[in-house]
């Protein structure tokens, strides 16, 4: 059998929120032509169980997508730890919003915020009830970890034939007269605008058929982004992943996290983007 060279990795655990995310990436593998490698770590005590829970979610995802190649694996081992280790050689990691045990009730489960912190490959975290229809939303803040995260969004609009929203939310005083006068406020807000144009030029010539529609706003980030997500099928942030220790999320990206009407996808700095 051909096995593809990419692999979209899946973190699960037998919660709803996990096979819904496992049903997500069967489709995204099958759409990046890549196979797919769901993994369920476990502590020794609960051994059968977990194979058994893998099993069946292998099950579910091979009847979805019958064409795909699916490996299921239950290992002993830290969760979050075992899924960063292995995002090393995975085009993708994918896990639900939630877990089980004690992190089940918060608003994002610990090894989502983890993985999403330290993976080598992008990672999405299933929210919401994911959709095959809307646009990708990117949010844009003019800084180098944009490019990546621009990269995986054009990527991912062009093979799902999506448009692609660039949300930039612009600082209070492009918007409060009392900050700026009007020609220098002008001023700073057309800088920015070219800015935001040279970003995209290259990515449009490389994805010509993207149809892309930028959208500007004074609010909060996370609030713009979760606002342009309504109706979205994936929402797209980057991550400073390169700062002193990188041991958490920005704001952005964790706020974006949280909120977030649909699946987001967390794209570090380090990601070299390989398709």
């Amino acid at each position: 059998m051909f096995l593809p060279a990419k692999t979209v990795l899946v973190g699960v655990d037998g919660s709803q929120h996990s096979s819904r995310a496992a049903a997500w990436a069967a489709a995204e593998a099958a759409r990046l032509g890549a196979s797919l490698h769901l993994v369920l770590a476990h502590d020794a005590a609960h051994r059968d169980r977990a194979e058994k829970q893998v099993r069946e979610i292998a099950v579910e995802c091979r009847a979805a997508e019958p064409d795909l190649h699916v490996r299921a694996q239950a290992v002993t081992a830290d969760p979050a730890e075992d899924l960063v280790a292995r995002s090393a050689d995975a085009a993708l990691l994918v896990v639900g919003s939630r877990g089980r045990g004690a992190v089940r009730d918060a608003l994002l489960g610990s090894v989502s915020t983890a993985v999403a912190t330290h993976a080598g490959c992008p990672v999405v975290v299933v929210r919401g009830e994911p959709r095959g229809s809307g646009p990708v939303v990117v949010g844009l803040d003019l800084s180098p970890t944009s490019r990546p995260a621009l990269h995986f969004a054009f990527d991912r609009a062009d093979r799902g034939g999506a448009e692609l929203v660039v949300a930039q939310a612009l600082p209070d005083a492009f918007f409060l007269p009392s900050i700026l006068e009007d020609p220098e406020r002008q001023r700073l807000q057309e800088d920015a605008e070219q800015q935001v144009g040279g970003q995209l030029a290259g990515w449009r010539e490389r994805y010509p058929e993207v149809v892309v529609r930028r959208v500007a706003t004074d609010q909060h980030p996370v609030e713009a982004l979760c606002s342009q997500a309504v109706g979205a099928r994936l929402l797209v942030v980057g991550h400073r992943s390169r700062r002193a220790a990188a041991t958490r999320l920005g704001s952005v990206a964790l706020g974006s996290l949280h909120h977030s009407p649909c699946p987001v996808a967390v794209v570090g700095d380090q990601v070299d983007l390989d398709w």
